[in-house]
């Protein structure tokens, strides 16, 4: 950093961030994203504060200006070249030119940074390596140059590594810019509407999924602990970990490694189950009549062991159901507290909208809505999952997940 000591970058940093929710006009917001076209999340999110989306049983136009976009690969159906002449931004060749609009200095005040979708390879745990960390470092990189910080997103995960994703967290705590990440489960609509207290003793808790590794267990993994962290303490980490596979799944049931009456509850609160109510519409208990086995070919169980002691379960029973459903016993509470993450079809995917309308808080004031360290312990928990399936569903103990935080006083999902 040229003539620019570390204690005089912060002090300008924290200025910035002071003004920064006072300063007039429209925010000008820079997208560095992995691709761009129909129903990518660069898309999705993208197109959101081009031209607005619903909230609150409204249209909602942001008062921001998308003025420039980095797309790291172009595939057939690629949309940035159009969205840039219909909208008037530029598309630059490197995240450093994208970030200052193609001059010398940092020209925008806010990135969204879209790391998902695109041709990368899988390592052998089977995550995408998406280049997400590496975006967010090119990002840091221009700050640290230019003297001057603004707000970052980052969808979905930090990083496959949580040694980078850390860095990332502890990147934004050095430089003093507010950081927001992770997966639209926690805002969406909740099928009942359902908020644990903040405190409140959770005695057992078992989350339901589909889909394959490593893109949906991360949004079912962080839907399940937007529920957990309301726990009495808050969130201290992660002590161990354990993922199963196959028949080790059933095994781990009829053994009491997880709550059949949890998993009947969650199960409950799906509107897409399959097996035989697909095939003539019939309701179906498919805990109670065995039929789980039976239509789920590849059944995945995440152990999750906290160092407060608190136990909880992901099953990711692709073939049974197509959402995501979570169910708790809750001390004080009377029965199982069950509730639906509900994900609206495409191509519009309005629960998207929520996501954004997050986002679009934070780029507004300065302040992230609720923590990134959420992100950073869910981050670290698929990672050592994946380690763990990886050597034979070994218990593998986490003392590097030892990450503290509180969650926010009110649940950030949408009510409305």
């Amino acid at each position: 950093m040229e003539n620019l000591t570390r204690r005089s970058f912060i002090g300008s940093a924290a200025l910035g961030t002071a003004a920064f929710a006072q300063q007039s006009g429209p925010k000008r917001i820079a997208i560095v994203t992995t691709i761009y076209r129909y129903l990518s999340h660069g898309q999705h999110i993208g197109d959101r504060f081009l031209v607005g989306y619903p909230i609150d049983g409204g249209w909602h136009k942001p008062d921001m200006k998308v003025v420039s976009l980095y797309v790291d690969q172009k595939p057939e159906g690629d949309l940035s070249s159009d969205r840039a002449k219909e909208f008037g931004f530029g598309v630059y060749p490197t995240i450093a030119e994208a970030l200052r609009c193609g001059g010398s200095k940092l020209a925008v005040d806010a990135v969204l940074i879209v790391g998902e979708h695109g041709n990368y390879p899988r390592n052998d745990k089977g995550q995408i390596l998406y280049p997400r960390a590496e975006f967010f470092q090119q990002c840091v990189k221009v700050f640290e140059e230019d003297g001057r910080t603004v707000p970052v997103y980052n969808d979905k995960h930090l990083s496959y590594s949580f040694e980078k994703a850390k860095a990332m967290v502890d990147a934004s705590k050095r430089l003093r810019f507010p950081m927001l990440a992770g997966s639209s489960l926690p805002v969406t609509w909740r099928l009942p509407e359902l908020e644990l207290p903040l405190g409140c003793e959770i005695e057992e808790a078992l989350m339901v999924g589909n889909g394959g590794s490593d893109p949906m267990d991360y949004h079912a993994l962080e839907a399940m602990q937007c529920m957990l962290e309301r726990r009495r303490g808050g969130e201290t980490g992660v002590k161990a970990v354990q993922m199963l596979t196959g028949d080790a799944v059933w095994q781990a049931g009829k053994d009491g490694r997880y709550s059949r009456e949890l998993l009947t509850s969650a199960l409950s609160r799906s509107d897409t189950t399959l097996g035989l109510s697909v095939k003539d519409g019939r309701p179906q208990d498919l805990v109670g009549t065995g039929e789980l086995p039976k239509i789920v070919k590849t059944p995945a169980a995440y152990f999750i062991e906290y160092r407060d002691g608190q136990k909880a379960t992901l099953l990711m029973l692709d073939g049974a159901l197509q959402d995501f459903n979570f169910a708790a016993r809750v001390k004080g509470m009377a029965g199982p507290q069950a509730t639906q993450f509900f994900l609206s079809p495409v191509p519009n995917v309005t629960y998207s909208a929520c996501l954004v309308s997050k986002i679009e808080q934070m780029f507004a004031t300065g302040s992230a809505p609720y923590p990134v360290e959420r992100t950073l312990i869910v981050s670290g928990m698929l990672e050592s999952c994946l380690t763990s399936k990886l050597h034979n569903g070994q218990r593998l103990e986490t003392p590097h997940l030892q990450v503290n935080y509180k969650a926010p006083k009110q649940s950030q999902y949408c009510r409305s």
